[in-house]
């Protein structure tokens, strides 16, 4: 050996594994320092998908397309302006015996537990049927129509069922001239969008037709001028919301902008209000949907453009929409829920997961800004570490980052925003949605909260369907 020569091993080695985690074990063992990167084969190893995938790769049309509809999507200002009742929104709802729902279309034959508990529900609340027998009797027959809620311009949580004496919030761009609109938050407990039924559920729902809908209508029209989501999400995702799962300042905020309007307005229930928005502090979550179903409705109908403009659940399907590709949906099997669970349940109990919500990790939000609330993780199961990290890997399946959606837990960069189905299918990286758990069986409820994926086969079946 010269003696400018050095051993081979002097210090111990740094392993760089790609790919299989099993493969870093030995090296591990051995003592060698071991980096992990998560490499998967673009399109989950389909070559012919690949082939496509690298002919989309930065097509200028594809890219200029991307940049127009994600620059929509950004300058949306969702205002609050009105509640008024479905079937006063929704002609078709007045009409007819006809129920939204949430995810993408779903018959009554398919429909999981808690939809169907739902449904049962909506069509006591509407008259249709006096006992749950005969609500049963009534959906299977055929008289009631089903619809999407996202055909209606509109959003539901969990089952997400709307019918035509439901109150709904009207959000709107005035700019584009667009509006969304979503149903109001029962609260904590007991709730209709989980699968609960029962007079107590009626109850509420009836006071929230007749008496909340109505102060809230008369406070808004108080104020001197509408209520702008984005400035109230922007704040909470300071306060340590991702505005999902966790809407505790969100819901607070909301509350302040009302509170001395519908003090003033006592005589149409606008204490009554306050008493029901003092513990909801899942009251924001509604009007977070709306505000990106809003968002991603300008950025639809984009030709060439390959962004994902809504993602919405059933119970049994998980469906996309793509800007370019209209309104067709691409579905895949309903996804589980990795979470922690209330006591005496377990994944056993659950439903696969559903509801319209994912809506918000379409807009940057939910688990896309899961590093913004360190609050949460404990809850859905994981560290402040894993969250930043979600975060982070999120970025890599976008097409860019909000302006004045900020994560703290980044140093404040703008939340990932604008999945692009490209870079899903690339990356094998499937977006990270914050949710909650409802029971499979109907008129149970919620037993738990955790975190899921939109799957892959989703975003491959779109890219597939891609004219070239």
């Amino acid at each position: 050996m010269t003696p400018s020569a050095r051993p081979l091993l002097a210090a111990p080695p740094h392993v760089v594994n790609v790919g299989v985690e099993e493969f870093a074990a030995a090296p591990r063992t051995a003592g060698a320092t071991v980096t992990q990167i998560d490499w998967r084969p673009p399109a989950a190893g389909d070559a012919r998908l690949a082939a496509k995938l690298a002919r989309l790769t930065a097509r200028p049309d594809i890219e200029a397309a991307n940049a127009t509809a994600l620059a929509r999507v950004l300058d949306v200002q969702p205002l609050w302006t009105d509640v008024r009742a479905a079937g006063e929104l929704i002609p078709e709802l007045a009409g007819e015996r006809m129920l939204l729902h949430a995810g993408p279309p779903v018959a009554w034959e398919r429909m999981c537990g808690p939809m169907r508990a739902a449904v049962v529900g909506a069509a006591l609340l509407e008259g249709w049927a006096a006992t749950e027998d005969e609500a049963l009797r009534l959906a299977g027959s055929g008289a009631v129509r089903f619809a999407p809620c996202h055909h209606h311009d509109a959003v539901g949580p969990m089952a997400g069922i709307v019918s035509a004496s439901m109150p709904l919030m009207v959000v709107e761009d005035r700019a584009s001239g667009l509006r969304a609109y979503s149903n109001l938050n029962e609260g904590q407990g007991r709730c209709l969008r989980y699968g609960a039924l029962g007079d107590d559920v009626l109850r509420r729902l009836r006071w929230m037709g007749e008496r909340l809908g109505p102060a809230l209508r008369a406070a808004l029209r108080s104020l001197p001028e509408p209520v702008n989501l984005r400035t109230v999400t922007a704040q909470a995702l300071q306060m340590g919301d991702e505005c999902h799962s966790r809407n505790t300042a969100a819901s607070a905020l909301l509350t302040r902008e009302l509170a001395a309007a519908l003090a003033r307005h006592a005589d149409l229930g606008g204490i009554e209000a306050l008493d029901f928005l003092r513990d909801n502090n899942y009251w924001f979550l509604n009007f977070s949907m709306a505000a990106s179903k809003l968002a991603l409705m300008a950025g639809h109908g984009v030709e060439h453009s390959t962004l994902v403009t809504a993602f919405a659940r059933n119970g049994v399907d998980v469906g996309i929409r793509v800007s370019g590709l209209g309104d067709a949906w691409f579905t895949a099997p309903a996804a589980p829920v990795d979470g922690l669970y209330f006591a005496g349940y377990g994944p056993d109990d659950a439903n696969p997961d559903v509801g319209d919500s994912a809506i918000t990790e379409t807009h940057g939000l939910g688990g896309f800004a899961l590093a913004a609330a360190p609050a949460i993780v404990g809850f859905v199961g994981g560290t402040p570490e894993r969250a930043r990290r979600v975060s982070e890997e999120m970025a890599a399946i976008t097409l860019g980052r909000h302006r004045d959606y900020r994560l703290s837990g980044l140093d404040f960069a703008g939340s990932p925003v604008g999945i692009d189905v490209r870079k899903v299918v690339d990356t094998g990286l499937e977006p990270v949605v914050t949710t909650g758990i409802a029971h499979r069986e109907p008129g149970i409820g919620q037993i738990g909260a955790g975190l899921t994926h939109a799957p892959l086969s989703c975003f491959t079946g779109a890219l597939d369907a891609f004219p070239e």
